[in-house]
């Protein structure tokens, strides 16, 4: 028998809130995080906007010495992971329960801050100056053996990396878990704290920043956008067996049905312009769960606002849904949230699961001007309304990495 998997807690903090209540908030109020760089002096560089995540304390979650210890990355994720399990009624577990419980949790980047920070200690203070907490306080896979340890949870326990479809290759993988049997609840997702000036010159450098200096600097599917907008944060989604979530009576947020996952094959950053992957992907994922593609009312779209990226994603759309791909609602949560790389395909996982359950369609903020290349609805006017009982959420990284994720809407 096939184990069907749900959404029964979720945790975010972004540059649109703390919390899942606060992102909610601002997604349907179509408000934007994005915001001056203000971790370091910007003023050099072209591209000068962020999606921080501000007002956020560390100390909450962790103890003081776990604050000096961890990077940056790992506070977001036990925040995320915290409010997460919370949400889901998971907090304590029994010796049992905690064997069928495992920690799924990715990054792209992991502690660059705490490396670049080892490496100019090295170079001011000497070898016997460099912390021996380097490796466990920043080591991509941390963040997932951590979470495990607080809540000691000894089901399986890794770290995906996918570039910027990491967090959901970590459901995807939750997922594949409970469905053969692993477990029966997996704690899944990613973060990000990368806004640091070597990387934004980087991505500066590369051409792939917006350098519009105002809040609608990310503007997917916009004919003047030009980049996307660096973010951070960390997104908790908690998958859970059904029977299992019945039988203590948790919330269900949506069902996960269907993952599929392709490569482009084509280069190290820029998309395949026909979307060949990203389509391959979003119909593998049809396919395994089952649906037509008619079925769909709402596609997340992983629209980072480059130029190249959200037409080669409105093209595989079109591949894949033909004339209803007109019929479907389109949105780009990233136009508020900018783009949390490692951490963005949990977080708009859980905004195209939070959209299902309460049955309202996230808008795409600052479209003003049309591209002949993006033509579908982008759900432009600010939130609204709509009957969505199938949806699926996109997410692309470098390398070629896609992976569509299929949610349906709970109804018990």
């Amino acid at each position: 028998m096939t184990r069907r998997i749900v959404i029964t807690g979720m945790g975010l903090i972004t540059p649109l809130g703390n919390t899942r209540i606060a992102n909610w908030q601002a997604i349907m109020a179509g408000r934007t995080g994005i915001g001056p760089i203000t971790r370091f002096d910007a003023s050099p560089l072209a591209a000068q906007m962020a999606g921080e995540v501000r007002d956020f304390d560390p100390y909450a979650i962790l103890e003081p010495k776990e604050v000096r210890h961890y990077d940056r990355f790992i506070h977001l994720a036990m925040a995320a992971t915290s409010e997460a399990l919370a949400d889901a009624g998971l907090t304590v577990f029994d010796p049992g329960e905690a064997e069928r419980t495992g920690v799924i949790y990715g990054s792209a980047m992991g502690g660059l801050a705490t490396i670049l920070e080892a490496q100019a200690t090295l170079k001011s203070r000497g070898a016997r100056r460099v912390s021996p907490f380097l490796s466990p306080g920043s080591a991509i896979n941390m963040a997932a053996g951590i979470i495990s340890i607080r809540w000691g949870l000894k089901g399986p326990n890794f770290a995906t990396v996918s570039a910027c479809s990491t967090s959901a290759h970590a459901i995807a993988d939750g997922f594949y878990a409970i469905q053969r049997g692993d477990a029966d609840v997996m704690v899944t997702g990613g973060s990000e704290a990368v806004i640091a000036e070597v990387t934004v010159a980087a991505f500066d450098n590369a051409g792939a920043l917006s350098r519009q200096r105002t809040a609608l600097a990310s503007r997917p599917f916009d004919a003047n956008r030009d980049g996307f907008v660096i973010a951070e944060g960390g997104a908790t989604v908690i998958l859970e067996e059904l029977a299992h979530a019945r039988a203590r009576g948790a919330t269900i947020y949506a069902e996960l049905i269907g993952v599929g996952m392709a490569g482009d094959a084509y280069h190290i950053t820029a998309p395949d312009p026909a979307g060949s992957g990203a389509a391959r992907a979003m119909a593998h994922s049809l396919q395994a769960a089952g649906v037509a593609p008619e079925a769909i009312s709402y596609v997340n779209a992983h629209a980072t606002s480059t130029k190249s990226g959200d037409a080669s994603e409105t093209a595989a759309i079109k591949s894949v849904f033909g004339p209803h791909a007109y019929n479907l609602a389109v949105s780009s949560t990233k136009s508020m949230t900018g783009h949390l790389l490692g951490a963005a395909g949990a977080a708009e996982a859980a905004y195209t699961a939070l959209a299902l359950y309460q049955q309202i369609l996230p808008p795409t903020i600052n479209l003003q001007a049309s591209d002949p290349d993006c033509d579908l609805d982008y759900v432009a006017q600010g939130a609204r309304a709509g009957q969505i009982e199938v949806a699926l959420s996109n997410s692309n990284g470098f390398g070629g990495a896609n992976i569509s994720l299929a949610f349906k809407r709970y109804e018990g």
